[in-house]
């Protein structure tokens, strides 16, 4: 069959090296990849967000299958597109999407489920924002948040009124992100373990992904601004039977259920962002779509065939075969521009990569690249994956960063400890 992925990051370029994989993909179209993609299908140049545009090509060129990597054209309803012209797409649709655009929508539907998540206000101007901070309900260090899609970005971690002050002026006056700032969300600060807990469901049913947990801080030992993700591992190193069935107990599946009553029928993949109290697993935030370095890392255990499981979403009966994982460990590690996750500079050439990539086991998936002739340059804030999956984590982790030692570009920046032994963090 024919295939389109959507997307031009990591994430997409690990989702079209899985799916090229099936004997099901005949032609995979991606748009608009990248210089990874390029080298498993043919790359179309139609940006995400032109949803009308992927839904004519798909239609023009007999698309049997979409495929969504990134959260926007999700939000913008590119299901709803496709699916009034009777195309096949996998992803949730607008209304359901709305748990991830919004933090604020999905903070009142965690409440009025009883799903457990921070105690949060929300304000939609930065008077209001800075009468919560001042109030002293939320004691510091606390959290603000923008309302909508920041890729990942949107998140401030307040140790003091000045800098709470400092990102309600950066979200709300300075717009740093957009429309996403027009409303935020003041929450209380949560302290545990950081997870990814990533499952597919039909709606109805929900297949879990093998675990995943991903660094979300720029800095080694968890510094530093939250970013996209700085990397990965799988499976999480403390996530054990007790605690998988709670979360699937307590918070998957009264999402999916608790959406579908509220005729939100989630069809697709859902992420939760995941911190591990005290008292429980609470929600940080949901994500409607596969993660990123998370895939990376998962797509290098997945030993099932991922279009079928796919389909079996799509046709209600996501359960209808297992999913076959590898028992060995993986993990991704972030090649990241200077500047990131602030402004950054483009176009610095990217020496080492063939030669990485020639190192046994090694896996590296393309981000923000570009190609000018023969030559390859960065093109974004996060530039490269480097993956690896063998019998120990710490075997995993030695071969990434020993092909990671042969990669070079101007102002290369990756955190150096991916895989450690996990500590108690602070996160949002």
């Amino acid at each position: 069959m024919k295939i389109l992925l959507i997307g031009s990051g990591g994430r997409e370029h690990a989702l079209a090296w899985k799916i090229s994989q099936s004997p099901h993909c005949g032609k995979l179209f991606c748009a608009p990849g990248n210089p990874g993609t390029m080298k498993l299908g043919k790359n179309v140049p139609i940006d995400p967000s032109d949803i009308t545009r992927l839904a004519e090509f798909a239609r023009e060129n007999e698309v049997e299958l979409t495929v969504v990597g990134p959260e926007m054209p999700l939000a913008m309803g590119i299901v709803d597109e496709f699916e009034k012209r009777r195309l096949r797409i996998f992803g949730p649709n607008k209304k359901a999407a709305e748990i991830e655009e919004s933090k604020v929508f999905a903070k009142q539907f965690m409440t009025r489920h009883k799903i457990p998540t921070a105690r949060y206000r929300t304000a939609s101007s930065p008077e209001r924002a800075r009468e919560i901070i001042k109030s002293g309900e939320f004691p510091f260090p606390l959290v603000v948040k923008a309302d909508g899609l920041a890729a990942g970005k949107g998140v401030f971690i307040c140790p003091s009124p000045d800098k709470a002050d400092e990102a309600v002026h950066r979200i709300m006056v300075e717009k740093e992100f957009g429309k996403a700032g027009d409303k935020v969300l003041i929450e209380e600060h949560l302290t545990g373990k950081e997870m990814s807990f990533i499952a597919l469901t039909d709606g109805i049913k929900v297949r879990p992904l093998v675990s995943t947990m991903d660094h979300k801080a720029l800095l080694d030992g968890g510094q530093g601004p939250n970013t996209g993700g700085m990397g990965a591992v799988s499976p999480c190193p403390f996530l054990d039977k007790t605690l998988f069935a709670e979360i699937m107990d307590v918070i998957l599946l009264p999402t999916v259920t608790r959406l579908l009553e509220e005729n939100r029928k989630f069809r697709g993949v859902l992420y939760c962002g995941l911190m591990l109290t005290e008292k429980g697993p609470y929600v940080l935030e949901y994500n409607c779509r596969f993660g990123d370095p998370e895939t990376q890392a998962q797509v290098l255990r997945l030993k099932s065939d991922l279009v079928e499981v796919m389909i079996d979403a799509l046709e209600d009966n996501i359960l209808a075969r297992e999913m076959a994982w590898s028992n060995r460990p993986s993990g991704c590690v972030i090649l990241a521009s200077a500047g990131y996750p602030g402004p950054y500079e483009k176009k610095k050439p990217i020496q080492g990569l063939d030669e990485s990539a020639a190192l046994s086991g090694v896996t590296v998936f393309h981000a923000g690249t570009k190609l000018d002739g023969d030559r390859l340059l960065t093109n974004g804030g996060r530039v490269l994956s480097v993956c690896a999956s063998e019998e120990t984590l710490a075997d995993t982790m030695r071969r990434i960063y020993s092909a990671v030692q042969m990669i070079s570009f101007e102002g290369m920046h990756y955190r150096k400890d991916i895989g450690a032994a996990p500590k108690e963090k602070e996160g949002s």
